[in-house]
């Protein structure tokens, strides 16, 4: 069986998910007993605001782009909306998100872990994904790649199509997904208060 043959791609992304979560359930953990050390309520709640945009906007995009890579994946190379700037815009989002549920915390130190965190697991899923497209794909594939950054994003790249065939489930499950970026939210915010309260340690400070 070749490996285009034998590539499971739900599998790794499956692995993919335990991989983060076990992550950041570690991360997360660390998170319940410390503090950000600011010196300024206004630079803790500025910090958490803008990773409440960034969340938001983790949350929009990665719909967007389902609409565009929903289901086609592993039948074509879809080169067009944000796939035409970079070839991973869904994960960039996802970035986005991890900093932002990091910024909960109100720490710079921790938003910056929860972001190093899933860019690395992420990378790995990325170098599975363009070995299997190499070798699905082809030519075509070494074209995309020539032209259109990993990352990103090349906005003088940016080319787009009249109409889309969308495919509901596949946007509802990507949106169901993104929205459990909010739930750091309250996570934190209670963390914060349990923590005022005394009934949870606090054993680091971090800026």
């Amino acid at each position: 069986m070749s490996a285009v043959q034998g590539f499971d791609l739900q599998k790794v992304q499956r692995v993919r998910k335990i991989a983060l979560a076990a992550a950041l359930a570690v991360i997360l953990g660390l998170a319940f007993v410390t503090r950000p050390n600011w010196g300024s309520d206004g630079l803790h709640e500025g910090l958490e605001a803008v990773g409440l945009c960034l969340i938001v906007i983790c949350i929009v995009g990665r719909a967007w782009c389902s609409l565009y890579i929903g289901g086609r994946k592993k039948a074509e190379i879809v080169d067009r909306g944000p796939y035409s700037i970079s070839r991973n815009p869904l994960y960039i989002f996802s970035f986005m998100g991890a900093f932002g549920v990091g910024a909960q915390t109100g720490s710079l130190t921790m938003a910056t872990m929860f972001l190093v965190l899933t860019v690395a697991v992420f990378y790995a899923t990325v170098k599975r994904e363009e070995a299997w497209l190499s070798g699905a794909f082809g030519e075509a594939y070494a074209a995309y790649c020539a032209r259109t950054p990993r990352f990103g994003p090349d906005f003088s790249k940016w080319r787009d199509v009249e109409t889309l065939d969308v495919r509901p489930r596949f946007f509802l499950t990507t949106l169901r997904d993104g929205l459990v970026f909010l739930l750091a939210v309250p996570l934190f915010e209670s963390v914060e208060r349990l923590q005022d309260l005394g009934w949870l340690s606090t054993l680091i400070h971090l800026p």
